[in-house]
């Protein structure tokens, strides 16, 4: 299982949950490794709009009923 004893947001948790990997989301998504390994562990973090939009356009490819809020408080 992915994300054993690391910090995780929840989106990260529902890579995890999904069995869905970071890279799969890089590549999915077109953003960057960084910021899809921010997005996922640091609960801080808060991408921009256009970068929210990218990653829930792929997350949506798994499930379709996913909205901004599943993820960030915006």
């Amino acid at each position: 299982m992915f994300g054993i004893g690391k910090k995780r947001t929840d989106l990260g948790r529902w890579l995890d949950k999904n069995g869905y990997s970071q890279e799969e989301l890089v590549e999915e998504s077109g953003v960057s490794r960084n910021t899809i390994s921010k997005a996922c562990s640091d609960s801080n973090y808060y991408p921009s709009i256009k970068v929210m939009k990218k990653i829930l356009k792929a997350v949506r490819e798994v499930d379709p009923e996913l909205t901004i809020d599943d993820f960030w408080e915006v």
